[in-house]
């Protein structure tokens, strides 16, 4: 038997594979997997355990006019191979390349796109609805793992379906992990289903009896028996009381099982819920025993697993949760808490040391912040670490709960700025745009660790809303403070000094501005460069004083140009009256494309080369 792989490129080509062969494709898909993402980086584990699932699901429906919808999407590299994405699989995440998510605009048979986790549910009941008025026959089937069944989203979706439509397919993959292990009622529950004991030895028995005879004839007889027996081990399953016909527990790697699962799920004539069982991981060793530290994977040597590339410098997130650690060791008021989050934001640590003081709210962004409020009015100071594109979810409750109240929460946001391979999904770009307007709330980002842990202290010292902002990647290599001081609020640093031209930059840029200075002074013209450290308040002492001197104000962020940090600082140059020149970089007005951030650092102008080569253009004409 040759590589079946070779003859499958497109989802009618698995119709008439047998399950030796289907088992066979999964065996190569996961070895395309391992090997590319080897190269690229991207998500390892998820992928791997989802595989098999894949393969069924693409056998029994007929996707583009089927609609699969996969909640978060990371999890769709096999998806991408099997739908006509397979030549074009050594591209992924690299610039130009398929991307490490569903888009739309990518193939037909991503009928949503997808990064954020808990809009699977929603977004196919949306697409049910418009079925039953258009009165096709379309299937729509979600896909969601653990992790988003406890999402806010996914439940307000849950308690929508019984009254909205009579035929949706809901996949459950459940393997007991999200991006770290998951927490909360929900995951006790699933937890609950997977391991009954009682139920499982009679469900194993019986699977083999119907195996052995190749399920066929019997097919509806046993769901409908399992039906029945499982209200006797199980007792009230949360998902009928929603409405949904629950089927499961069901081996997510047995491909002849979940064929007969999905068929069943294909003819159900109500809302019907798939409860399948796999391994994050699995068909490699190294992810199947850390699938935690194999969900976002560097590029790494297949063989020993290590990493291809090492940095001596430690990242922003382990500098920020190493701080945090040592700040909360004076200071018992403060308390973290993370989204599901805890090894990406560096709190992981944290939570082994202070256990009593570490709160992991699962992926509810918007419960974390109205919780984190609620314990500042009781005196703690809440740490709330959550990626900048994650918080985006939560601006209301910022607003309403945490900055209307004057409450002591921080939120220290990572991955501010552009994020590279994982595309539009994940670049942090609009936290400014969206907090700078917000009364009460101080925002600010340092140009270094050092910086940030003085930033991390005045922050917990403050008594307000204090949002820190600090990008993906690593760190400047300065040494970290012995002791902490507060910085004052609203004051920038001015690091070289110059009058006729400014260049005011925030946090990372910081060293931006630093190389442009220089080749403009190796051009014989002198840029001063300023630290601007706080976005709101501003320097506005400092400002004014430059204004009166200066020709030429330039911004530099990490952020999206319209509404950011520059435009802050245009808006105080107008109101002060100023005559002279402002020109603001930053990331343009569109949703930037995946790809490494060097090559979007070239593209989109922000390298110290461009950014000088625009400062020249500008003033040519003053």
């Amino acid at each position: 038997m040759g590589n079946i792989l070779d003859i499958v490129n497109k989802p009618a080509d698995l119709k008439e594979l047998s399950i030796e062969e289907l088992d066979k494709l999964a065996d190569e898909v996961r070895s395309l997997i391992i090997e590319t993402v080897s190269k690229t980086g991207g998500h390892l584990a998820a992928n791997l355990g989802v595989v098999e699932l894949t393969i069924a699901m693409l056998k029994i429906f007929e996707p583009p006019k089927d609609k699969i919808v996969w909640d978060v999407s990371h999890q769709t590299y096999a998806y991408k191979i099997l739908t006509g994405r397979k030549d074009r699989f050594g591209t992924l995440r690299q610039y130009g390349g398929i991307a490490g998510f569903l888009k739309r605009d990518e193939s037909e048979y991503d009928s949503f796109g997808a990064g954020h986790a808990g809009t699977a549910i929603s977004a196919a009941l949306g697409m049910a609805v418009a079925r039953d008025r258009h009165g096709t026959g379309e299937n729509v089937v979600a896909v969601l793992g653990d992790g988003s069944s406890g999402c806010g989203i996914s439940f307000e979706a849950f308690n929508n379906v019984h009254d909205t439509t009579k035929r949706l397919i809901v996949i459950l993959n459940d393997n007991e992990m999200s991006i770290a292990a998951n927490v909360g009622a929900m995951s006790h529950y699933l937890g609950g289903l997977l391991f009954n004991p009682r139920y499982n030895r009679w469900k194993r028995s019986v699977e083999t009896v119907a195996e052995r005879m190749g399920f066929g004839w019997l097919r509806n007889t046993y769901f409908r028996i399992e039906e029945a027996i499982k209200g006797l081990f199980l007792g009230s399953v949360l998902f009928e009381e929603f409405g949904l016909r629950y089927i499961g527990p069901i081996d997510g790697h047995n491909i002849r099982v979940l064929l007969d699962a999905l068929t069943i799920a294909k003819d159900s004539p109500r809302p019907i819920i798939l409860h399948v069982s796999t391994q994050k991981g699995k068909g490699y060793r190294f992810a199947e025993k850390r699938p935690d530290k194999w969900h976002g994977a560097p590029s790494f040597d297949i063989d020993s697993g290590e990493p291809i590339s090492r940095h001596e410098a430690p990242s922003y997130s382990a500098v920020f949760g190493t701080m945090l650690e040592r700040i909360a060791a004076d200071d018992p008021r403060i308390v973290a808490i993370t989204a599901a989050m805890a090894d990406g934001t560096g709190l992981a640590p944290f939570s082994k040391r202070f256990p009593d003081r570490f709160f992991d709210v699962g992926i509810s962004e918007e419960h974390a912040v109205v919780f984190a409020a609620g314990l500042a009015t009781q005196g703690f100071v809440p740490v709330f670490a959550v990626y900048s594109t994650f918080l985006q979810r939560a601006i209301d409750l910022i607003i309403h709960d945490v900055c209307l109240q004057n409450l002591p929460v921080v939120f220290s946001i990572d991955r501010a700025g552009i994020v590279g391979d994982d595309g539009p999904t994940h670049h942090g770009v609009f936290d400014i745009a969206l907090l700078r307007p917000v009364p009460g709330l101080i925002i600010m980002q340092p140009k270094d660790e050092l910086e940030l842990a003085n930033m991390l202290y005045t922050a917990t010292m403050l008594g307000k809303p204090v949002a820190m902002r600090y990008p993906r990647g690593f760190a400047r290599r300065m040494p970290t403070p012995e002791s902490f001081h507060e910085l004052e609020v609203g004051k920038a640093e001015v690091l070289r000094p110059r009058k006729d031209i400014q260049i005011w930059a925030l946090g990372d840029m910081v060293a931006v501005a630093e190389t442009a200075s220089d080749i403009l002074k190796d051009r014989g013209i002198d840029a001063g460069v300023v630290n601007a450290r706080f976005v709101r308040p501003l320097d506005e002492k400092l400002l004014a004083e430059q204004a009166a001197k200066a020709r030429v104000f330039v911004t530099i962020e990490n952020g999206i140009a319209a509404g950011g940090f520059g435009s802050a600082v245009e808006e105080s140059l107008v109101a002060q009256a100023f005559k002279g020149k402002i020109m603001r970089l930053g990331w343009p007005d569109q949703f930037v494309p995946h790809g490494s951030s060097d090559i979007l650092m070239e593209k989109y102008g922000l390298t110290p080369k461009a950014v000088a080569d625009s400062i020249m253009h500008g003033i040519a004409s003053l």
